[in-house]
């Protein structure tokens, strides 16, 4: 497995942390081991362009999945097959404003979002309350196995 991390913003990013947590979602998934992908940090004047240029919504949010191959889940039986999986670009400025709302840290904000973005990249959605369920339940269960395997839950 391949995951890229660059960091574009003056936030202190634990790269290891982040291939750690795609790399748990990967297996979890059952993912080819020779998948790829990559995780942009990125400010909220980058994010903002990118928020308006592929969704044509102001401001900045706090992440966006751009999808490749279109790979899909694959059993243990039947692993997903090689490809590019897609990007990721996190803001951890507007990750950091969520979490202090949501009473936890701003690196357990950001490990979701990578779940929940991978999820997307995988074909994973929530624009319907069942499709909601199926994805949050899943992103939570993936999330609290990587920080169980850590000792950070």
């Amino acid at each position: 497995m391949t995951i890229e991390i660059r960091n574009e913003t003056t936030y202190t990013v634990d790269e290891t942390e982040f291939v750690d947590c795609a790399r748990s979602v990967f297996e979890a998934m059952h993912l080819h081991p020779a998948t790829e992908m990559s995780i942009l940090f990125v400010d909220e004047d980058a994010m903002e362009k990118l928020h308006v240029q592929w969704l044509d919504l102001p401001g900045p949010t706090d992440v966006m999945s751009f999808p490749m191959d279109e790979l899909i889940p694959g059993t243990a039986e039947h692993p997903a097959p090689e490809g590019l999986l897609g990007d990721v670009v996190l803001c951890p400025s507007v990750a950091a404003k969520q979490a202090a709302e949501a009473g936890h840290s701003a690196i357990e904000e950001m490990l979701l979002l990578t779940c929940h973005s991978i999820l997307h990249l995988l074909g994973y959605d929530h624009m319907e309350e069942e499709e909601r369920k199926v994805m949050f339940d899943l992103q939570r269960t993936l999330l609290l196995t990587f920080l169980a395997s850590r000792g950070k839950s």
